[in-house]
């Protein structure tokens, strides 16, 4: 018994030459859509029907963009400029000094002072350029006029106020030195009575300076 021949569908049907050329039209449109929609804008940049922009293809083809910023801690002119690299790459900082590795411990300090009745008092951190500390300070017994200041070396009696507190008995925050100096507070006392200040000081600075009461 023999087997039966089987035979292809287009043997049985061959498709016409006006279906051939139909076929191949519509092949050929197909591969101009996928050229001018994908290929284009992701290998050359061109994207004249928009739609590879909207894709996000053309961005594989774009030129690295460049990265300008201001030197913010020293308050200059200094500017650092160079190309954003590719993905998986850090970028270059814009700022090094806003990451200082050390070697020692940060510094602390507590200080105790007691203002009698109208007096005052001032105490500094010596800081180098770019130097960060945190700090601390409340008053037991009464309200006390604050200013935390710093005074740039050669200066003068010139400074530059960070706070002000007309009345107060308590201050926190931190402090990255726009220049290296003495950098603190000055406390007067408002209460019809002695007063108490603690203050906590934290951080890289090279020394501090306690003034005592001041006449």
């Amino acid at each position: 018994m023999s087997l039966p021949t089987l035979i292809s569908p287009f043997e049985a049907d061959p498709p016409s030459a006006k279906r051939l050329l139909k076929s191949i039209a519509w092949a050929a449109v197909g591969a101009a859509i996928v050229l001018v929609t994908i290929v284009l804008p992701a290998e050359f940049g061109v994207d004249p029907t928009k739609i590879g922009g909207a894709l996000g293809l053309t961005a594989m083809n774009a030129p690295k963009r460049t990265l300008v910023a201001e030197d913010v801690v020293g308050g200059n002119d200094n500017y650092t400029e160079g190309a954003i690299p590719g993905p998986g790459q850090p970028i270059p900082l814009p700022n090094p000094a806003v990451v200082q590795v050390k070697s020692a411990d940060a510094s602390v300090k507590t200080f105790f002072v007691r203002l009698e009745v109208d007096q005052k008092t001032e105490i500094k951190v010596l800081l180098d350029k770019a130097q960060v500390i945190l700090y601390s300070w409340k008053v037991e017994g009464g309200d006390v006029y604050s200013d935390f200041h710093g005074h740039e070396p050669n200066s003068g009696q010139a400074f530059v106020r960070y706070e002000e507190q007309q009345s107060g008995r308590a201050g926190r925050g931190s402090l990255v030195a726009p220049f290296a100096g003495e950098h603190g507070w000055y406390w007067l006392n408002l209460a019809d009575n002695p007063v108490t200040i603690t203050l906590e000081v934290r951080g890289y600075y090279r020394d501090t300076v306690d003034y005592g009461i001041l006449e």
